[in-house]
């Protein structure tokens, strides 16, 4: 039997590197009047996507090598809800030969605590092979901009 892990304590505002504001949608809202849980995926792969991109790292339509979502996970502190504004906050916590591992907090637009917190691992790969690839010159100096 495994031991049980200890539970996530938010982390501040002051742990990540990068940020990023986002706006709450209607339809990011669930029936139980808050934002889904599956959405909290894509803030999270929003702020991902917009640092690299703004870093010159990424070009969604043809950069040779892309990133590909091999594990994610997400601890949840406090709900949010349409029409909040909420800031993603963006680190990265290790570096690898072809992968990077993202953390990513969530927070009220003047919130101090995350309310949520997560990571994405990231296995840069050939966009025509799908085979890893070794991480290049500009990504890397991209990722030891926000590394802690």
């Amino acid at each position: 039997m495994n031991a049980p892990t200890a539970k996530a304590l938010p982390h501040p505002r002051s742990a990540y590197r990068h940020f990023l504001p986002i706006a709450t949608r209607w339809m990011d809202n669930d029936v139980y009047g808050h934002v889904n849980n599956v959405v909290y995926y894509s803030y999270f792969d929003t702020v991902v996507n917009e640092y690299l991109i703004s870093q010159g790292a990424l070009d969604i339509a043809s950069s040779p090598v892309i990133g590909l979502v091999v594990e994610t996970g997400c601890s949840y502190f406090a709900s949010l809800a349409f029409p909040e504004k909420i800031v993603a906050g963006l680190r990265v916590a290790r570096i690898g030969n072809s992968s990077v591992r993202y953390e990513v907090g969530l927070f009220r637009e003047d919130g101090e605590q995350a309310v949520a917190q997560g990571h994405f691992v990231h296995v840069y790969v050939d966009r025509a092979t799908l085979k890893p690839q070794a991480l290049a010159g500009t990504l890397v100096a991209a990722l030891n901009n926000i590394k802690i």
